[in-house]
């Protein structure tokens, strides 16, 4: 007989917490087999859908190639909204095309020194999606004061200073050093960027980052921000960036991205 509300008995939350765990790792479907480049350009689809690219071809998004030193990226003028698998072309670190052909975007120039810096690091995001400009217009930080915020607890870097148009080596060294070990950062005058283990954790970190940024506008037209106690903030920040409830929450809006545009993964 299973458990009802009638026989019920509260449990310890470390013994729930650790059943939780067991039986994401145990039950939790494996995610569709996408190749590198699929998963890039069905997260190019999702984070246009979701308004990261609203104003044109600024921000890029990279992976890094299965070659040392390569990085995968969308060719210079392609847009995220019409990314395919097949068009995305391999860079070296100095930015130049491996085919000896195609226009890599300048700005992933500092892309490639925070892959330099951060091995383990193997998708970056790096977008200018609305709520995230309009704090950096105004030099606002985030603030984790919800429980959407929390993945970004102690894990979200602030550039103060915009350093100028990302094309040089002084913005990739200042970008990457401001962006330390932290899995994202906003950017003063400029946008966001997340640096992932995984393309799905890049890309669902970016996305997110703007949702919460777009909560943090409206909840400011109210009344103050209050944060979210810090013990609080960190056991659901360490719940939430588990690999695996990235890996199905990115499988989420892949799906919603493949109805729009099947033939994305060619």
């Amino acid at each position: 007989m299973g458990i009802t509300m009638s026989n019920y008995a509260s449990q310890d939350k470390e013994a729930l917490r650790n059943r939780v765990d067991r039986e994401i790792d145990e039950r939790a479907a494996s995610t569709t087999n996408w190749t590198s480049a699929q998963k890039m350009a069905l997260a190019c689809r999702m984070l246009a859908a979701q308004g990261h690219w609203h104003g044109g071809l600024a921000g890029q998004i990279t992976a890094r190639g299965d070659e040392p030193g390569t990085i995968w990226t969308l060719p210079f003028g392609i847009g995220a909204d019409e990314a395919r698998a097949s068009e995305l072309i391999l860079i070296d670190e100095d930015i130049n095309a491996l085919d000896g052909k195609s226009l890599p975007n300048p700005a992933n120039r500092f892309h490639a020194w925070i892959y330099r810096h951060r091995p383990e690091v193997q998708c970056i995001v790096h977008t200018h999606p609305p709520a995230v400009s309009a704090l950096s217009m105004v030099g606002e930080p985030l603030v984790v004061a919800h429980m959407d915020a929390t993945p970004f607890f102690d894990d979200c870097a602030y550039l103060a200073q915009w350093p100028g148009l990302p094309i040089g080596d002084d913005e990739g060294e200042i970008i990457s050093a401001a962006l330390g070990n932290k899995r994202a950062i906003l950017l003063a005058n400029h946008g966001m960027l997340t640096a992932g283990k995984s393309v799905e954790e890049a890309t669902v970190m970016a996305i997110w980052l703007e949702q919460v940024a777009a909560l943090q506008l409206r909840a400011r037209a109210i009344g103050p921000v209050n944060p979210v106690p810090s013990e609080l903030a960190r056991e659901s920040h360490d719940f939430l960036v588990k690999p695996k409830i990235l890996e199905l929450t990115f499988s989420y809006f892949a799906r919603r991205a493949l109805r729009e545009a099947p033939d994305c993964i060619d």
